[in-house]
């Protein structure tokens, strides 16, 4: 907190990371695990001054139009599409998910091939079915909301398992298949799926809390809804990487006045985060191991690995180790943290 006459408000930069979402969950009692495997910066663009011309006012609608969020979130997608192929995944289908900000047109309609789109959408959004057949109309006369869908006592809801925070959890949704949204995907057939509020407790002496519902907007069609439901789930490790990057990481907090140096720092910061997430996986797997710092007692059944938990280790095997680092490549003693992050 600063003095009343000075204002606490400074510039920011805006960047866009995409994480690889692991499934550890498939092979041990642990959460998923998300690894940041991209990140560009996204700045607004700035505006014109009061005094601009017709031209300069112009060419800031068209910047404005290609330096969005949606439009590099395409891009990046398509980035991520040519980097898995080449990788020799050409076979795979490339999951694309996100929050509500990316469930609009630009994203649904300019996805890549080969790949799908997950994205949380609205509750008033308007959605119809195809018109009948025989009909001169594409869509249905009829419209509804994702609402209407989970008021609508005629739908059942389905009671599926999925696996969040370490446990195998009961989650109730209900499905519509083949919907159009006119608005926002135009001609293309989406997935609805509607997940009903699920009550939980933060301790077993506090009261019941119920979240709000959510509704999901996916582009594909054949797959199982239990497959989507559990990779959206698995989307909120990317907020565990923000806040980790953010707090202690301190990403931005750099004193930098160079112009090529301020949007290289972060970038760099995230790519060794993800770097060090990558390297204690492989040393040491996805739990708890003896490695670590021992936990208090009322944190001695937490089963996720924060971030300062390996930048302690971190400093633990470069203070004790004894023999330096070659040009090439690290020394065959040096700890397994070091050595998996040199891999």
């Amino acid at each position: 907190m600063s003095q009343p006459f000075h204002v606490n408000l400074v510039l920011g930069r805006r960047f866009l990371q995409a994480s690889l979402l692991v499934p550890l969950h498939r092979n041990e009692p642990v959460g998923a695990h998300a690894l940041p495997i991209r990140c560009e910066e996204v700045s607004r663009v700035k505006r014109p001054g009061r005094k601009a011309g017709d031209e300069e006012i112009k060419q800031d609608k068209e910047a404005v139009k290609k330096q969005n969020l949606s439009r590099r979130f395409v891009e990046m997608g398509r980035q991520l599409r040519t980097e898995l192929d080449q990788a020799g995944g050409s076979r795979k289908i490339l999951a694309l998910t996100g929050d509500g900000s990316f469930c609009n047109r630009t994203c649904i309609a300019e996805i890549p091939e080969r790949s799908v789109l997950l994205v949380r959408a609205r509750q008033d959004a308007k959605l119809c079915f195809r018109a009948p057949a025989g009909s001169r109309r594409f869509y249905d006369t009829e419209k509804f909301t994702p609402d209407h869908v989970r008021l609508d006592q005629a739908r059942e809801w389905k009671t599926t398992k999925i696996s969040y925070a370490g446990k195998r959890r009961k989650v109730r949704c209900k499905e519509l298949v083949g919907v159009y949204w006119q608005g926002g995907a135009k001609q293309r057939p989406l997935r609805l799926i509607v997940i009903a509020p699920t009550p939980y407790r933060k301790s077993k002496s506090k009261k019941l809390y119920y979240p709000r519902q959510a509704y999901l907007l996916a582009t594909n069609l054949g797959s199982c809804a239990k497959q989507s439901l559990q990779i959206y789930f698995d989307r909120w490790q990317i907020e565990v990487n923000h806040r980790e990057e953010n707090g202690t990481l301190g990403v931005g907090q750099a004193q930098l006045g160079n112009v090529t140096s301020v949007p290289k720092q972060p970038v760099l910061a995230f790519a060794a985060y993800g770097a060090l997430l990558l390297a204690a996986n492989r040393a040491f797997g996805a739990g708890r191991g003896q490695v670590y710092a021992k936990l208090p007692k009322w944190r001695r059944h937490a089963r996720r690995l924060p971030c300062l938990d390996l930048i302690a280790l971190l400093r633990i095997e470069v203070a004790e180790q004894t023999q330096l680092l070659e040009p090439c490549g690290f020394e065959i003693s040096a700890p397994a943290l070091t050595r998996a992050a040199a891999a």
